[in-house]
């Protein structure tokens, strides 16, 4: 088979498409011929040299994708050859096949196309795990979320609001915050221009976030916790902003708040197996039924990974880039 492969860590010219040995499926896996892959700023950071896949995961990047089973590993039972498919993985979604722990996989959505569905796994897992399993966010309360027109905001502000909770987004100029108030977002804050504190509470009548979705880390810590309602949750997902800050904590005794931070990539098997698991029962109806959908930018060939790394470097996007591999 194919993949992308990354010979020297480097730019987006450090991706190679290259002939590589095909994987073979183990205990318990699956192995899924590979329709589509999604871009996201870990493989960027892989790429770089930055951040390595886990021990015994595919060196290739990519942390999602789309495809039909191919074959079945031994003890693998439920799923059959030619089953249309997405799943979460901690690596090797940039290749024409990828060997997938049959708990991380899950059904393509009815009424979703094959390619499409490779936008699913990873912003579904990432933002249910966070700002439902972890942050509790119940109806009527205020979720922030930083970066509102990415992958993960586009799904994060959509699953919100299908629970009844009211959403607040940053984003970086109108047309962006336009695209997350076609979501439903209710309160738009061009980060570039507003404070997002000061506008998040002129919004809530000071209130504040009951839960805060955070992908900039270190950069915006204080200003976060500022943000948060009283008994708030700060969920950090994303070091983009740096990884060291100073945090008050009589800040946090004062609200009653919590902060927490998790990876999805590198979470034991039998907690991914959770998280899809809540997915198919939570998310895919309302993905179903039209409430909740992905949102796709634009679609690379998979040998054009490069170029689909620039688009999302250069944050000129909404939602997610896909890569779409010669036989899909």
């Amino acid at each position: 088979m194919h993949a992308i492969t990354i010979p020297e860590p480097g730019g987006p010219e450090a991706l190679v498409w290259a002939e590589v040995p095909d994987p073979v499926p183990g205990e318990g896996e699956v192995l899924v011929e590979v329709a589509a892959s999604a871009v996201n700023r870990a493989d960027l950071l892989q790429r770089q040299g930055f951040y390595n896949p886990p021990p015994g995961a595919s060196p290739y990047p990519g942390l999602e994708c789309s495809g039909r089973v191919a074959a079945l590993g031994p003890g693998v039972s439920g799923w059959t050859v030619g089953d249309e498919v997405c799943a979460l993985l901690a690596g090797g979604g940039y290749a024409e096949k990828v060997a997938v722990p049959v708990g991380q996989l899950l059904p393509v959505p009815d009424g979703l196309d094959l390619v499409t569905a490779a936008a699913l796994p990873e912003v579904a897992a990432t933002v249910w795990s966070n700002v439902f399993m972890v942050a509790h966010l119940r109806p009527g309360e205020t979720l922030l979320v930083h970066g509102g027109a990415s992958g993960i905001g586009t799904m994060a502000v959509q699953l919100a609001k299908a629970v009844g909770a009211r959403v607040a987004v940053t984003a970086g100029g109108p047309e962006k915050l336009a695209r997350c108030a076609e979501l439903g977002a209710d309160i738009l804050i061009d980060y570039r221009e507003q404070d997002f504190v000061e506008e998040l509470h002129r919004a809530t009548d000071g209130a504040g976030a009951d839960v805060i979705l955070d992908i900039m880390g270190a950069k915006y810590l204080e200003r976060n916790v500022k943000a948060l309602a009283v008994n708030g949750r700060l969920a950090v997902i994303g070091l983009q902003g740096g990884r060291k800050a100073e945090l008050d904590l009589g800040a946090l005794l004062d609200k009653r708040a919590a902060v927490t931070a998790t990876s999805l990539r590198k979470r034991p098997l039998e907690e991914k197996t959770a998280i899809i698991a809540a997915l198919r029962e939570h998310v895919w109806p309302l993905i179903a039924a039209g409430t909740v959908r992905p949102v796709v930018d634009r679609s690379y060939p998979m040998t054009e990974a490069a170029e689909a790394h620039r688009t999302l470097e250069s944050s000129s996007h909404v939602g997610k880039v896909l890569l779409v591999t010669p036989s899909a």
